[in-house]
């Protein structure tokens, strides 16, 4: 299966390594494959598969990722799913898309 995608080069995650104990729960947890134990560490190996959920961060014991979940286009599909409309962000500027 390939990698999915999400939109590049725009993702809030970040990792810091030296609050990384290689636990493993960001693997564990993340849906698109964004992460990889490598040398006992956690490393970002999939940037753009990020889809901002925040289960990574939620998930880590050190508070080592950060992430600004719920954010942008992935709020405006899941408020779009719930509404039963389509997909609406804050990206055009309209009042309307970003409540």
């Amino acid at each position: 299966m390939p990698k999915l995608k999400y939109i590049r080069n725009v993702v809030t995650l970040q990792l810091n390594q030296q609050r990384c104990i290689g636990c493993g729960m960001c693997v564990n947890v993340c849906p698109h494959t964004v992460f990889e134990i490598v040398g006992k560490k956690a490393q970002i190996v999939n940037r753009d598969g990020c889809m901002e959920c925040g289960a990574c961060a939620q998930n880590c014991p050190t508070t080592a990722i950060t992430v600004h979940a719920g954010i942008g286009c992935v709020t405006a599909i899941i408020t779009g799913a719930l509404r039963g409309t389509e997909p609406t962000c804050a990206c055009s500027g309209s009042p309307s898309e970003s409540k």
